[in-house]
């Protein structure tokens, strides 16, 4: 398989390691900060997208427009998605995004899912959502924190939105984010009350978890149609 990656930083350069002991050939790289350009004459199966929030809607967009399937895990950059996903549909192409392709990430999204949902009506219970990232990660809160946030706004009826900041609002989902080096990638729910504490914590010890699992999705996504996620793939 040829792939073209977008974004060349240290998830790129995991990317491309994990995809390279895969037998998969790397047919471009693209990458404004260093430089980096790709010739689109040259055919390429799919293309992984991790750049930054600013950019990542137009490198998107590019890729549907010659026709190659894409898969992004920027961050930051959601409140542009659904016109991305329209333009998607608008032609017939593939996109396909998670905020986090870890699979142990993904097992726990559905564990705080499902913890969420039997919380929702035990009195006495407040919750919050804690990440901890290195200091190089320009966005807050962590886009995989935000997902763990809207699964509990889903279920956690006493909560009608998340801050990313202190609040004695009730109705406030707080996401506490810490930005300190080293760092492995930490995320903690906890459910909080006057006699006890309920939480689950999910720690990346390295990128491979992550860039293992963009490279499956890569291998899968070729053939597929439509606006696509990690349920999609995994099919939870």
């Amino acid at each position: 398989m040829k792939i073209l990656l977008i974004g060349y930083g240290k998830m790129g350069k995991a990317i491309e390691a994990v995809a390279k002991e895969r037998n998969h050939t790397i047919a471009g790289r693209i990458d404004p900060e260093t430089g980096l350009t790709f010739d689109f004459s040259m055919p390429v199966d799919v293309a992984i997208e991790f750049t930054m929030p600013e950019s990542a809607a137009n490198n998107i967009r590019m890729c549907l427009d010659k026709n190659i399937p894409v898969l992004s895990g920027t961050t930051g950059w959601l409140k542009q998605k659904p016109s991305v996903d329209e333009y998607c549909l608008g032609r017939n192409g593939a996109f396909f995004y998670a905020s986090n392709y870890s699979l142990g990430v993904n097992i726990f999204f559905r564990l705080s899912e499902e913890l969420a949902r039997m919380m929702q009506g035990q009195s006495g219970y407040d919750v919050g959502i804690e990440e901890i990232h290195h200091t190089q990660k320009k966005d807050a809160p962590s886009g995989t924190a935000i997902t763990l946030a809207e699964n509990v706004l889903r279920h956690f009826k006493s909560k009608s939105n998340w801050v990313n900041q202190a609040s004695n609002r009730p109705e406030d989902l707080v996401i506490h984010s810490v930005r300190q080096d080293p760092a492995p990638g930490t995320h903690t729910v906890r459910y909080q009350s006057v006699v006890d504490n309920i939480e689950i914590r999910h720690t990346a010890h390295s990128r491979e978890g992550f860039a293992k699992g963009a490279v499956a999705v890569a291998e899968w996504l070729p053939g597929q149609k439509g606006v696509l996620g990690m349920n999609d793939f995994l099919k939870f």
